[in-house]
């Protein structure tokens, strides 16, 4: 071989280390669709149906069904493949994605370059799209689940009065099984999810033979122009049930951390995305061939319908899986999202379980957990149907939507310093279809959609007292603390010292702890290593090792550490300090205490919050989880010192 072909052929090892990484991408292509695109997976089963049979009705004509299908396509190639594959999964934070992880990324921006005007607002949306999320984790469960059981009466009307015990009996059983993880079930959902896009993707074509016309009447943006123009007030109601065949964009990335950018966007258009339309286009096929009597019948529940009579039933049972698939995603996500808040300080510190020694992404927190099974059982047992249930379902999505396009602003403009030239008309267009979608949304609040903004309106007044409260009591501590050089004067040459070492946990990195002080009054002593210790949680999703440590040598035996985790690391303070070596002898769990000071706070004439939201924190902060079991701290040697703050 001579030396250009040398040259242009790569090296073994270069070969199969490309090799390994397209596999790797693929692997990883097809677990995304067994988890990320469950939500969005199992739209089919009622989107279209409610289009057309909702709380507002639309009639199925030829220009009706032509302009749906062409609405949700665009939407689709708008909404999810243009603005999240394309643009904002572009925008991540250190790798992770979501709502609070681009705002955290905004949120250090600012501080580098100083606060603006509008940033406080746009932690208000983070915090609020934040909020809305909760509400979605509530109905996805629910109206899934409930869509897909509901498929029994397609196979025998008798089976109705079964419906709504076998959807809670299934939405009990899989929040039931949360505490022993779902690393094992995992790895049976990419098949799944795989085997139902392809169920989906033939059951769609064997229609569309009998319309062929129909896939280049879906792919016309303008019939969906002239649906408009035709159908007017109609067609804008018709929006607030067409959005429902795009819910679950989000989730591509808020599960950005777990996959990469690169296997989603692979899934998506290569897979998702023409199983989805395939679907969509066989069901108004199927109705566009049907005599007016039996699409009158057909259309209310077409998704079914597309199945022989004698495969509906196996069709229902892999619709079921996919939606419990689909719930679990949601749940996950809701788990997700609470550390995530709970490291950022939005709320308080609540238990969390790890169910998985390798993957530290497999969470389970008990509260969320619980809470979430008892919303999702109450929202089925009172709406009855899926088609009550898609009337609440929407809003909090396309809430959720609309603010993420405002912090896609921010991006554009203030991180990524597009030119106006080109950042205006995109943002012009996500704007326009976010606005269009909520304010059609808005038109279901009597019928249902107040359930998501009460929720949403509920976890942002906690997450923002929580944040507020929060803030009002460390500035009020930091206030009444002694400088810590005065004290390690006074204090080391009068106090009697003994043998081992004491960690004060302190939330401030200025000043004496009050456990200190408190331990000093009542015991008369100090440990021979006094260690002043703050955990500080990073805007970033990993700390690295080396930015790990920040250690202060105070003189006369006394050390100020602060320890820094990012948002979606576990705050664990034996194994980090384990790995100090600069303050003398290694720490030993047998010779080390750990101060802590549970704070009880006092209504003052100061101003600061209303009293009911002072009230508010106080009761959150009794129920917080112990610091203890929080840093993961070994109780036999965890001392607890109580302290009054005024706020």
């Amino acid at each position: 071989m001579n030396d250009t072909a040398a040259a242009q052929s790569p090296a073994p090892d270069m070969r199969s280390e490309s090799h390994a990484q397209h596999g790797s991408i693929v692997a990883l292509a097809v677990s995304a669709i067994g988890i990320v695109f469950g939500d969005i997976g199992t739209s089919p089963l009622y989107a279209f149906r409610e289009t057309f049979s909702g709380h507002h009705k639309l009639a199925h004509g030829p220009q009706e069904i032509v302009g749906v299908l062409s609405l949700i396509f665009w939407s689709m190639m708008i909404v999810v493949t243009l603005k999240y594959v394309a643009v904002i999964m572009r925008a991540d934070n250190k790798g992770e994605g979501g709502s609070l992880a681009l705002l955290a990324l905004i949120n250090r921006k600012s501080e580098r370059s100083g606060p603006r005007k509008w940033t406080a607002g746009i932690i208000l949306l983070g915090v609020f799209a934040c909020a809305l999320f909760y509400g979605d984790s509530m109905i996805t469960p629910a109206i899934s689940v409930l869509s897909a059981v509901e498929g029994l009466t397609t196979v025998q009307s008798s089976f109705e009065p079964f419906v709504l015990p076998v959807a809670v009996g299934i939405l009990v059983g899989l929040f039931t099984i949360q505490s022993v993880g779902t690393a094992r079930v995992g790895a049976f959902f990419g098949p799944i999810m795989l085997v139902y896009f392809l169920t989906l993707s033939v059951l769609g074509i064997i229609h569309i033979v009998d319309r062929p016309a129909i896939i280049l009447e879906t792919i016309n943006p303008l019939n969906a122009i002239n649906f408009f123009i035709v159908d007017g007030w109609a067609a804008f109601l018709a929006l607030g049930s067409v959005v429902l065949a795009v819910t679950g964009a989000e989730a591509l990335y808020a599960d950005m951390g777990h996959f990469g950018r690169k296997p989603i966007g692979l899934s998506w258009l290569w897979f998702v995305l023409p199983s989805l339309m395939l679907n969509y286009m066989g069901q108004g096929a199927m109705i566009l061939t049907l005599d007016p009597a039996a699409a009158d019948e057909t259309i209310k529940n077409p998704f079914f319908l597309l199945a022989p009579e004698m495969l509906r039933l196996p069709l229902v049972i892999l619709a079921t899986l996919a939606t419990i698939i689909a719930s679990q995603a949601v749940i996950s996500g809701a788990f997700s999202v609470t550390q995530q808040a709970m490291q950022l300080g939005f709320i308080p510190r609540l238990r969390i379980l790890h169910t998985s020694a390798s993957a530290a992404g497999q969470i389970y927190i008990p509260v969320i957990n619980w809470a979430l099974l008892v919303m999702v059982t109450l929202l089925v047992l009172f709406f009855q149907n899926s088609s009550n249930l898609a009337a609440a379902y929407g809003i909090a999505v396309t809430g959720a939507m609309f603010i993420d396009s405002c912090l896609l602003a921010v991006v554009l403009f203030s991180l990524w310093n597009w030119r106006p030239i080109f950042a205006v008309p995109l943002l012009a267009l996500f704007f326009l279809v976010d606005i269009a979608y909520f304010a059609a949304n808005l038109t279901k609040v009597p019928d249902g959609g107040w359930f998501p903004l009460l929720i949403g309106l509920i976890a942002f007044t906690l997450l923002t007292t929580w944040a507020r409260g929060r803030q009002l009591m460390l500035a009020r501590m930091r206030e009444a603390s002694m400088p810590v050089e005065i004290f390690v004067r006074s204090a080391a040459s009068s106090a009697t010292r003994v043998p081992g070492t004491a960690v004060f946990m302190t939330t401030t990195p200025d000043g004496v702890p009050h456990a200190l002080l408190h331990n000093l009054k009542h015991n008369k002593v100090l440990h021979d290593r006094v260690m002043l210790l703050t955990v500080k949680i990073e805007d970033v999703p990993f700390v690295e090792e080396d930015r790990r440590f920040d250690l202060t040598d105070l003189g006369s035996g006394f050390y100020r550490l602060v320890l820094r985790f990012g948002f979606m690391q576990e705050s664990d303070v034996p194994a980090a300090l384990a790995r100090v070596e600069t303050c003398g002898p290694a720490f030993k769990m047998m010779d080390t205490s750990f101060f802590l000071a549970r704070q009880t706070l006092l209504a003052s004439a100061r101003p600061g919050m209303w009293i009911w939201r002072e009230r508010l924190f106080a009761w959150m902060l009794r129920n917080a989880e112990s610091a203890m079991e929080f840093f993961k701290l070994p109780p036999n040697r965890v001392v607890e010192l109580g302290s009054q703050v005024e706020i």
